[in-house]
């Protein structure tokens, strides 16, 4: 078996997953999940 033939779905996924991370890095999406974790934890403590 080759090793492109190996290798090559976990590569074409894993270059799919950077894309899609890079794309959500770029629209802003951090910011909003970060935002969302720390009401989150606030919630949990009782102080939101």
């Amino acid at each position: 078996m080759s090793k492109l033939r190996r290798w090559g779905p976990g590569l074409v996924l894993a270059a799919v997953g950077l894309v899609l991370l890079l794309g959500g890095l770029g629209a802003g999406g951090a910011s909003v999940v970060y935002t969302k974790a720390i009401n989150l934890c606030l919630e949990c403590v009782g102080i939101g």
